[in-house]
């Protein structure tokens, strides 16, 4: 599959400052309708995934809305969903 990046680029650079509050106004995708290959690489599957979804930072999982931030705190963002997880369970 190939990809149009600079597509994808000014998605993420549109999607990344999207206010919460901005939430009637947005298509969210739900998490478990985009099917992404496992044998895909870890990069092949993240562009698969901004591809697929409206916003990536923005999506529900299981009813819930999650809406995804970073910050300039040096914490891995696969640190930070692991620590979201093990306080949901």
């Amino acid at each position: 599959m190939k990809y149009d990046y600079v597509k994808l680029k000014n998605k993420i650079d549109k999607c990344k400052n999207y206010k919460f509050d901005s939430l009637d106004n947005f298509n969210i995708t739900n998490f478990e309708t985009i099917k992404i290959s496992k044998k895909k690489s870890s990069s092949e599957r993240i562009l698969d995934f901004l591809n697929k979804v409206e916003n990536p930072y923005l999506f529900k999982v299981k009813n819930r809305v999650v809406l995804i931030s970073f910050s300039d705190s040096g914490i891995k963002a696969d640190d930070c969903l692991i620590n979201v997880i093990k306080k949901m369970q």
